[in-house]
């Protein structure tokens, strides 16, 4: 399989669709109306976390195993994946009788690397980053004779993503714009060419991480280029460089590109759980974090259709984006403050915080490094408000009462109260 000798064009996607019906769940496209109503546009979410692996990725996979060679397939494969692809493969290739080989990079979540184990693939955790591991997967196709399929970066596998762009016209025929993620490119590839063959006026609109835009350096270069990535809990988008067959398919008919922050994803992904009982990894909620963000103001009163494409989030992890999320929500707030160490002082202080509803999580004392004022000493407090409006309520109560105290910033970027 080499994506470069190869191109997409839209009958491979209508191949596609038939090649794998028999073994993908054709995921449902509800309305949703809370997140209509805390957005501002009419949206449908396509749920492909559904997916017996948990992502968007089975689709390529199954197509470009279907295709393999008698001869390829007794040899088996290797790929290089942060997690979904390798799940997708994994299942497949077990259902076919193919040996699966996946090299995944260290960081790679613990979720992923199991279930990939359970699913009878051999599991090799090998590179700092995507990059490295997919060079070793590279090596050991060149060595061991097995069939290397890419990520992204594939005529079969974009085709098989595109697949998830026809069912979303005959679910929401008429949608007027679809956000998609960006990772290596894949997905928005074959979404955006299954849709604008059929329906060329429907926007479509990628988002990618701040700390991966991969995309935009691309469009920028006007050819796939290198990008140096930071974490970030979007890990499925984590790609330091775009494929360069999904570019050169995209570039042509992705209408916009907007990236979001790390506190934009987590309060994604906390909106989805509160307001769709729907547990998305990061990947999978950027398409909503953007609209709450309000980074497409094009959509606004539109009918959109946000690609809820992966549901593999560590659940150690999960734990921490939703605190995270609280943060970026205001719901969650941390501050130092003076008070009297004198008896009954923390009792005055706990009660004058609760009558503002405000609820003390965490409270650690400081006496040793509080000051020359023995009489005084110093409470790191954690308190659980409903917004950011509460907080400022808390903190203004907290002067008037002639209370010292100083926030304490959780984010770089947090607003000051």
């Amino acid at each position: 399989m080499n994506a470069l000798a190869a191109t997409v064009v839209f009958e491979d996607i209508l191949e596609a669709r038939k090649r794998i019906a028999d073994a993908i769940y054709d995921s449902p496209c509800p309305r949703s109306v809370p997140l209509s109503e805390v957005t501002g546009s009419d949206v449908y979410c396509k749920l492909d976390y559904l997916q017996r692996t948990g992502s968007f990725k089975e689709r390529g996979a199954r197509n470009a195993l279907m295709q393999l060679t008698p001869e390829q397939r007794a040899l088996g494969v290797v790929a290089a994946s942060a997690g979904n692809h390798a799940l997708g493969l994994a299942y497949h290739g077990q259902l076919l009788g193919i040996t699966v080989n996946v090299v995944m990079p260290k960081f790679a979540p613990l979720v992923k690397v199991s279930t990939c184990r359970r699913l009878g693939a051999n599991v090799i955790l090998f590179g700092d980053d995507f990059t490295q591991a997919r060079d070793k997967a590279m090596e050991m196709s060149r060595v061991e004779g097995k069939t290397y399929v890419p990520g992204f970066d594939d005529a079969a596998i974009v085709a098989g993503q595109g697949t998830m762009g026809l069912e979303i016209l005959e679910q929401v025929p008429d949608v007027e714009a679809i956000v998609i993620p960006i990772g290596g490119g894949g997905l928005i590839a074959g979404i955006a060419l299954a849709v604008k063959t059929l329906r060329p006026e429907v926007r479509i609109i990628g988002v990618e991480p701040v700390n991966s835009p991969s995309f935009a350096a691309a469009l920028k270069a006007g050819h796939t280029v290198a990008v140096p990535s930071k974490a970030t809990v979007a890990d499925g988008l984590a790609v330091p460089e775009l494929g360069r067959l999904p570019f050169e398919i995209a570039r042509h008919l992705v209408d916009e590109v907007v990236s979001v922050t790390e506190d934009e994803l987590a309060l994604a992904i906390l909106r989805l759980a509160e307001l769709e009982k729907a547990v998305v990894e990061g990947a999978g909620a950027a398409p909503l974090a953007a609209c709450l963000a309000q980074k497409i103001p094009s959509v606004l009163g539109k009918k959109i259709v946000l690609t809820l494409c992966g549901g593999n989030i560590d659940p150690s992890v999960l734990c921490k984006v939703i605190e995270k999320g609280l943060v970026a929500d205001g719901r969650l707030c941390r501050f130092t403050a003076s008070i009297s160490d004198k008896p009954g002082g923390l009792s005055e202080f706990t009660a004058l915080v609760a009558s503002t509803g405000a609820s003390v999580k965490e409270i650690t004392h400081e006496r040793a490094f509080a000051g020359g004022d023995v009489s005084a000493v110093q409470v790191l407090c954690v308190v659980e408000t409903q917004d950011r409006e509460h907080i400022r309520r808390l903190y203004s109560l907290l002067r008037e009462k002639g209370i010292v105290f100083y926030q304490n910033r959780l984010e770089q970027d947090a607003p000051a109260l």
